[in-house]
């Protein structure tokens, strides 16, 4: 694979990681208000772009394992940790949301 190719392809990644983890920690926030609606929706966003994260990092594993193997950089490294990080933080959220379900009511419009 070509090296702007795979440059690329990191900085999709960090995009949609980044993307992703911001809207899981949206999806706390409008819980901790009560509104669990807006805070499913922030989820069903991030659930895409973790998506096509994970579809791309799934490129790059395939053409490895059909021996077009790419060089190692500090960006890719950088791309995968950023992967990681929003579906740990996605999980977590997931978690919280729960919670606030629990001890909050359901915001309703009057």
């Amino acid at each position: 694979m070509r090296t702007e190719e795979v440059q690329e392809i990191a900085m999709l990644m960090i995009a949609n990681g980044g993307d992703a983890r911001s809207q899981s920690m949206e999806a706390i926030r409008f819980a901790k208000q009560g509104d669990f609606d807006l805070a499913q929706q922030k989820f069903a966003l991030a659930k895409e772009s973790i998506l096509t994260a994970h579809q791309l990092q799934t490129k790059l594993l395939v053409g490895e394992a059909q021996g077009k193997s790419s060089e190692l950089s500090l960006l890719m490294i950088h791309a995968q940790d950023h992967l990681m990080n929003a579906m740990t933080v996605n999980d977590m959220a997931k978690e919280i949301v729960d919670l606030y379900q629990l001890i909050k009511p359901v915001h309703r419009e009057i």
